[in-house]
């Protein structure tokens, strides 16, 4: 771990501001915002530093030969995309299913700009009964900011505002996508 934290920290100038509870084993944790591939490193050498185990899901073609391996080492969760398929319950049933789970998922569901979250993230974790942990990569301070666990109460419209407070003034990598 010494030389992931010297990358990130040293090289790379990032910090971590923070941090997961340890007694919270599951959650789905939101990443806003999610404007640039380079989130996905930058993600990475946090967990790692964080040594905490921070899952994801994808098309369950993505989990055969020869990559298989290497997505559920990540974290992967093979998930089936099929149409007619309620995802947010398939998703939901994962924490069920396992001991430790922290989802990652990017409530814009692009990289580009967008004028309002997707609901999906706050749903699983309704359903599943587990809170959602705010994460910011602000590319600004170069910090990577873990915010306390958040129970959702059922009313979206009420929440969700609650929500994006812990994320103002984060810029993304791509700022004008923020």
């Amino acid at each position: 771990m010494g030389f992931t934290k010297f990358v990130f920290n040293k090289l790379l100038g990032w910090k971590i501001r923070g941090s997961f509870d340890p007694g919270i084993r599951k959650s789905v944790v939101i990443v806003v915002p999610h404007t640039s591939w380079h989130d996905f490193y930058i993600g990475a050498f946090a967990r790692r530093i964080l040594n905490t185990e921070i899952n994801f899901v994808a098309k369950k073609e993505l989990f055969k030969k020869p990559f298989g391996w290497y997505f559920r080492w990540m974290g992967g969760a093979a998930l089936d995309r099929t149409a007619g398929q309620n995802k947010v319950e398939a998703i939901a049933e994962l924490f069920a299913e396992k001991k430790e789970f922290r989802l990652a998922l990017a409530p814009e569901g692009t990289r580009k700009k967008v004028s309002s979250w997707k609901t999906g993230f706050y749903y699983i974790a309704l359903q599943a009964g587990v809170p959602i942990i705010p994460v910011a990569f602000d590319y600004k301070t170069k910090t990577v900011k873990i915010g306390a666990a958040f129970y959702p109460s059922g009313n979206y419209d009420e929440d969700l505002p609650e929500l994006k407070e812990f994320y103002k003034g984060v810029v993304g990598k791509v700022a004008e996508y923020t």
